[in-house]
């Protein structure tokens, strides 16, 4: 028994060795194949061939009115010219504008095999003909279906008698910075042209409301726009949309809206030929830490809501002062996402809204309206009272009188404080705060003579709050700041 049991024991040994050097060798080639897979393709030429009868070129023709004195103005020789067309022009002929024939040239690419094309609004805009080039040299004719001016989308139909090349849209959640992207279109009127590059960063806002722009180093120029953004699958998870740069050529920064933008837009436009998004119907603002620490939050998170005219949210029972931390079901980190999650939420859904109010946590029912029906709500009259002046915390506020209001241009009923002047050394300066502006609450209880706004400091002074919250109104905005309060 011992003798067996000593020659078995070196071919265990071996064993584990041998064990241990394959994982060892199974980890080195897993890693080396990560590595491979990470570098620069050898080539894009497989990945062009693969989606390329699916991008097309686009030419719109326009009419376009121009003034009196033409298109040439300035010129030397533009009267003469003026006087010859009155001349020209038969009998009895209204004396209009003259017109002038305008033509652009953009990118767009085929969606389904029954001829939606995706392109940018700004490249259709105003068109009166739509010619798409395929790239076999083939054209048709283009029909709008609708487009988004929020999110520079437009979405064409062309009637093929064969079914044609299309792509399909990708998850542009997935891009990361560093991945490769390939970019294809017209740029400058050349024809069919491809660049590759790398996503450069994700999430980027220029200036609306639902941006969100993934930004390549990919090469995209003056009629790129509209083109496809693809991934090395070949599915599209950008529109190129716009460039950055002092000279109107690429300087490596480029933007695309993101294909998680683009597929809601375009399932609204095929579907309803226009989008409808989801309206809350409140005004809202970020929270930093000073608020957070006035609110009661344990951090900043959330969307504080610093007004609520007539709609969804007010027939709910939301309230200014209420923070937004979740909605259907998402974390809200910020005022911009929450406008980008109720844009995309279908209009007349009853979400589940989680607010903060007064320590608690609530969750509030909110059926949505439809943003692009949303209106202003109506104010009405109000009573005059003498002026009192007085300086606070910096801050030089007057009640409000009608001659003030009709100096700021505020509505009959508008009520608060009026800051006449502002210290530019203080706390409130640096907040953003300036003469103007209207506080409307102070300590979260509205006030309107210059007596509340000294109680409610005073009183948050002697609760041993650290800063104090201001609902402060400037022209159809209002904002909440929180100031720090000194100890006396």
């Amino acid at each position: 028994m011992t003798k067996d049991t000593n020659l078995q024991r070196p071919t265990t040994d071996a064993f584990r060795a041998l064990t241990a050097f394959m994982l060892g060798l199974a980890m080195l080639i897993a890693s080396s194949m990560a590595a491979v897979a990470q570098r620069a393709p050898d080539t894009f030429a497989d990945l062009v061939d693969q989606v390329s009868g699916a991008v097309v070129n686009i030419t719109t023709n326009t009419t376009v009115a121009v003034g009196a004195r033409g298109p040439n103005s300035g010129n030397p020789l533009e009267d003469f010219f003026e006087e010859f067309r009155r001349r020209g022009a038969p009998d009895g002929a209204p004396e209009g504008p003259p017109t002038r024939r305008g033509s652009a040239l953009g990118s767009g690419f085929v969606i389904s095999e029954d001829g939606y094309i995706v392109t940018n609004n700004h490249v259709i805009e105003n068109a009166d003909e739509i010619l798409i080039e395929f790239f076999t040299g083939d054209e048709l004719p283009a029909t709008l279906i609708g487009t988004d001016p929020n999110t520079d989308i437009a979405l064409l139909k062309v009637e093929a008698e064969e079914p044609l090349p299309f792509v399909q849209f990708g998850d542009s959640t997935a891009m990361r910075t560093g991945d490769w992207v390939m970019a294809m279109g017209n740029p400058l009127g050349q024809g069919f042209s491809v660049s590759a590059g790398i996503v450069s960063s994700v999430g980027r806002e220029l200036q609306g409301a639902y941006d969100d722009y993934i930004q390549t180093d990919a090469a995209i120029n003056r009629g790129n726009s509209g083109g496809p953004l693809f991934n090395m699958d070949g599915n599209v998870i950008g529109v190129n949309t716009a460039i950055l740069s002092p000279t109107g050529g690429s300087i490596g920064i480029g933007f695309a809206m993101s294909s998680n933008v683009v597929t809601n837009v375009v399932d609204q436009l095929q579907e309803f030929g226009e989008t409808r998004r989801g309206w809350l119907g409140v005004r809202i603002q970020d929270v930093d830490a000073e608020l957070a620490e006035a609110l009661g939050l344990e951090r900043a998170r959330g969307a504080l809501v610093t007004d609520v005219p007539e709609g969804p949210a007010k027939d709910a029972g939301i309230e200014p002062r209420d923070v937004i931390l979740t909605f259907d079901g998402s974390d809200v980190a910020d005022t911009k996402e929450l406008v980008r999650t109720v844009g995309n939420a279908p209009v007349d859904k009853a979400v589940r809204v989680v607010i903060f109010r007064d320590g608690e946590t609530q969750t509030i029912l909110v059926t949505l309206g439809r943003r692009e029906e949303a209106e202003s709500a109506v104010p009405a009259s109000a009573i005059e009272e003498e002026p009192i002046e007085s300086t606070i915390m910096g801050l030089t506020v007057s009640s409000l009188t009608d001659e003030l209001r009709g100096q700021l241009g505020l509505e009959d009923d508008a009520s608060g404080l009026v800051v006449t002047d502002i210290d530019q050394d203080t706390p409130a300066y640096e907040k953003g705060l300036r003469a103007g502006d209207v506080i409307e609450e102070a300590g979260q209880i509205a006030v309107t003579s210059v007596t509340d706004l000294e109680d409610r400091i005073e009183a948050a002074k002697e609760a041993g709050q650290k800063s104090f919250l201001l609902l402060v109104r400037r022209g159809d905005d209002a904002r909440f700041v929180a100031l720090p309060l000194d100890k006396d």
